[in-house]
């Protein structure tokens, strides 16, 4: 087919609409983590069944994530992100209006799944037009996921605090968060396979090289995990901070991580991908290291902020790495994707047997040698980190609104 010159401007709009439809699906996010409490109460279960509810939404994208390749190759790039995000956003109307736990479990499920797919599809073109810009964008984009989620989380704050019904509350988030994503997906890269291209299984296991940068971004999500769920319970209990203290240090570790992401795309340009994972795993090991010799809460925090100035970055280049590791990107991406959301998935549990069965600061010890391993498995990122690709699909259809 003819090769197809795209004007800088058209692939810049085309980030911008991206980094759009990120934020969108971070707001989906933080909308429904805000509600949780309301919709336990309106389903009647308790908080063991919670547990057991709440693991649906992992299962659910886990076993949907390696479709996404299929449905982007079915129907372009964009028409699939338009439909994939149109079913993530107005999925959060669903676990609210469960009546029991049966029926959130079913909610939770189709919550999950559809999230992991318009995950895949929205990270594959995230790093589509990082190919054609020549520079990394992709830690921006997970910083405006992070910006999403703390918008859901105000807006969703605030709902709860006026008593707002959860089933009105979650429908009106996902009308107005459907428009929105529809909007931004008329701008995003339309993307179109080759005559000759071979349609994608509709389910395959990763391919070898996702499971090897998989690994790296398993280390950073568990540490991630552990440090947001964990972190207010290690200051409290282990070196007797107040509630206070301890909610103020998830909080800064939140805000740590957002600012690191947005501002990460400069450091990978000045010094790859490779140096920056390298550096932010001994960042992290540091960090670890002053979590786990605390004997003062100001000791701990400042553990938790290198911890989170280390991993920050680390899932979207594992992403970017994803993306050029091989003939099929979607699908690399969908395996990266998967392992991570599994990593998220058991960090939590993990931490709290491990200490159950020996202490909260050998946990700890755990999450300081997987950030450490960052450091010394980095090199498996090195897949693109050089002489990005100014244009590397000549075949797809310049962005733009369909008329």
């Amino acid at each position: 087919m003819s090769e197809v010159v795209y004007e800088q401007r058209v692939v810049r709009r085309a980030r911008y609409a991206v980094a759009a439809v990120f934020t969108v699906h971070g707001a989906v996010t933080g909308s429904f983590a805000t509600r949780v409490p309301w919709i336990q109460d309106h389903a009647g279960v308790s908080a063991g069944q919670l547990g057991l509810a709440l693991a649906f939404p992992a299962l659910g994208a886990s076993l949907a994530m390696p479709l996404a390749g299929w449905f982007s190759h079915r129907f372009g790039a964009r028409t699939a992100l338009r439909g994939l995000l149109a079913m993530w956003t107005l999925a959060l109307a669903l676990p609210a209006l469960a009546p029991n736990l049966a029926t959130l479990c079913l909610a939770l499920f189709v919550y999950g799944a559809t999230a992991g797919m318009s995950d895949v599809a929205m990270n594959a073109l995230g790093v589509e037009v990082e190919n054609r810009l020549g520079r990394s964008i992709m830690s921006g984009l997970h910083g405006m996921w992070s910006a999403g989620a703390l918008i859901g989380s105000a807006a969703g704050t605030l709902a709860a605090h006026l008593g707002a019904d959860a089933r009105l509350h979650h429908a009106l988030a996902a009308g107005v968060l459907t428009m929105v994503g529809a909007t931004a997906c008329s701008w995003v890269l339309d993307l179109q396979p080759a005559e000759d291209e071979e349609p994608p299984p509709r389910f395959a296991l990763p391919p070898r090289s996702a499971l090897l940068i998989g690994a790296i971004g398993f280390c950073a999500v568990f540490a991630e995990g552990a440090s947001l769920d964990w972190s207010a319970v290690y200051l409290e209990d282990e070196l007797g901070s107040s509630a206070a203290l301890a909610a103020a240090c998830t909080t800064g570790f939140t805000f740590t991580m957002a600012v690191a992401r947005i501002a990460g795309d400069k450091v990978v340009d000045r010094f790859g991908a490779v140096r920056t994972v390298r550096w932010g795993g001994v960042l992290a090991g540091l960090g670890g290291l002053l979590i786990v010799l605390a004997g003062h809460p100001a000791v701990a925090m400042t553990g938790f902020a290198l911890t989170g100035l280390g991993i920050a970055v680390v899932v979207p280049l594992c992403f970017a790495a994803a993306g050029r590791s091989g003939p099929n990107p979607s699908q690399a991406i969908a395996g990266v994707a998967t392992i991570t959301y599994t990593s998220g998935l058991i960090a939590p549990s993990a931490i709290g047997g491990l200490a159950q069965a020996t202490s909260l600061v050998v946990s700890f010890v755990l999450v300081t040698v997987l950030s450490s391993g960052l450091a010394v498995f980095a090199g498996v990122l090195r897949a693109g980190d050089r002489d990005r690709p100014k244009i590397s699909r000549p075949d797809a259809a310049v962005p733009g609104p369909r008329p």
